[in-house]
């Protein structure tokens, strides 16, 4: 057998076996092969104590939703505040009136001692989230005469760490997830869009899966972002490459997903309606995966990846602030310390050990 007639076998099964590749994520990312990629059941809540703390707990919520308080604002309070309830309960303790400082204090050295199914420990970032609700749970108790003073007023709250993003793509890694899906297919070229869209406008993943169709602005090269975090509405641009993607899925891929009555939702899943949030973190997981550049991660690196790198090719923090969405610019200065390209480039200008000195050849000291 000739070299020639070697290559072209190895050639021909490498390409079989990375086909049979692209089809097997396609099965595991629509939710074929894999029974985790069915959108997930909603998480069923341990039960509040029937007592006085619980009655009240049920008020305070009642209060927050005529205030127009967000669906997962709503959820993070009511879970933190009945697992201290819980705890309160178990300590023999009922009612708000009997809870004082020194035993909120105890409540904030069991957060600390306490452990998770893997035996991790909480970090304090999460600490401070699960004590937070609590605190101002008591502050409406007080502020409504359900308890004479506000026990946790004079609280220490634990210090958080301000961490950077533990990865960021960089513009060749970004480009080598991009592409990953098997943009032949239907849920490979509507999955190239969708990364896209993360790419170019660094929005949410609660932004994206709930963007519909009116939502794109395809003359001005926009998108429109309804009720966002914070319930606040923006608009965003899209780049051209990624509106170009956009509209090929509108063209080929979406008719074909799309269920009577369709509700108009921009992205489909295989089933014809909206993604699930924790689905869509999957899949785009899945292809960072396949992508094999050694990072772990899923739609927030994307929002991380937009950020930094128009930081780095010279965008105003400003402009980075109002794509991200973000409330408070210091939010957004997290990325001033993570694109670092620009204080490479004047370490390398101006330290003096910082660039390597080369040795001129031999011959060029022998003559000179």
């Amino acid at each position: 057998m000739s070299a020639q007639e070697v290559w072209g076998g190895w050639t021909l099964r490498k390409f079989a076996f990375r086909k049979c590749q692209r089809k097997l994520l396609a099965l595991k990312l629509t939710g074929k092969a894999n029974v985790l990629m069915a959108r997930p059941k909603t998480p069923v809540s341990k039960p509040v104590p029937q007592n006085r703390m619980g009655i009240l707990l049920e008020d305070f919520i009642a209060w927050m939703q005529l205030g127009n308080a967000a669906h997962y604002t709503l959820y993070h309070r009511r879970a933190c505040i009945a697992r201290f309830i819980r705890w309160a309960t178990d300590w023999g303790m009922a009612d708000p009136l009997e809870i004082t400082r020194p035993i909120l204090e105890r409540y904030q050295r069991y957060l600390y001692s306490y452990r998770r199914p893997n035996g991790q420990p909480l970090t304090f970032r999460t600490q401070y989230s699960w004590l937070v609700p609590v605190r101002t749970w008591f502050r409406w108790l007080s502020k409504n005469c359900h308890v004479p003073h506000n026990p946790a007023a004079e609280l220490d709250m634990p210090k958080i760490e301000k961490q950077l993003p533990r990865a960021v793509l960089s513009e060749k890694e970004a480009e080598r997830v991009l592409r990953q899906p098997y943009i032949r297919e239907v849920m490979g070229l509507r999955d190239r869009a969708i990364l896209e869209t993360f790419y170019s406008t660094g929005i949410r993943r609660s932004e994206l899966v709930h963007l519909k169709l009116d939502h794109l602005d395809r003359e001005r090269g926009t998108i429109f972002i309804l009720r966002g975090k914070g319930k606040k509405d923006r608009i965003v641009p899209i780049g051209e490459r990624a509106l170009a993607w956009v509209q090929k899925y509108l063209r080929e891929a979406r008719p074909k997903l799309a269920t009577n009555p369709d509700d108009g939702t921009l992205f489909l899943s295989q089933e014809g309606g909206p993604f699930h949030p924790d689905r869509m973190s999957r899949l785009v997981r899945g292809y960072i995966e396949q992508a094999n550049i050694q990072k772990r991660g899923a739609c927030h690196m994307f929002r991380h990846a937009m950020a930094t790198l128009m930081l780095e090719h010279g965008a105003d923090i400003r402009f980075i602030q109002e794509m991200l969405g973000h409330a408070d610019l210091q939010s957004t200065q997290i990325y001033t310390r993570v694109s670092i390209r620009q204080l490479k480039r004047v370490h390398m200008a101006t330290h003096p050990a910082a660039a390597l000195k080369r040795a001129r050849p031999l011959k060029a000291r022998i003559l000179f």
